[in-house]
C-alpha cells in the first residue's frame, strides 16, 4: 500500500505499480467509481458496460418478496 498526496490542485500522481495493476499509462482514462464509502480504480474502456461489469457481483440482494411486490405493483 502507498501513500500519496493531494496537490493544491487536487492532483494526485498514480504509483507505477497501481498504473501497473491496472494496465494504464500516460494519456489513459480512468474511472473513479464510489460504492459504500470506498472508492474504486478502474481503466476506461470502450463503453461503462464493460468497465463496470462484475463490480457488484454478489452484492445487490434485494429483501425477500420484494421483486414479487414490486413487479406486481406494475
Amino acid at each position: 500500500m502507498e501513500s500519496v498526496k493531494l496537490s493544491s490542485k487536487n492532483q494526485v500522481v498514480v504509483p507505477k505499480e497501481a498504473r501497473k495493476i491496472l494496465g494504464v499509462e500516460a494519456g489513459d482514462q480512468i474511472l473513479f467509481v464510489s460504492r459504500r464509502g470506498i472508492v474504486y480504480l478502474l481503466p476506461r474502456s470502450g463503453s461503462w458496460v464493460s468497465a463496470l461489469k462484475g463490480t457488484a457481483q454478489g452484492k445487490l440482494r434485494y429483501p425477500r418478496r420484494y421483486l414479487k411486490r414490486e413487479r406486481s405493483s406494475w
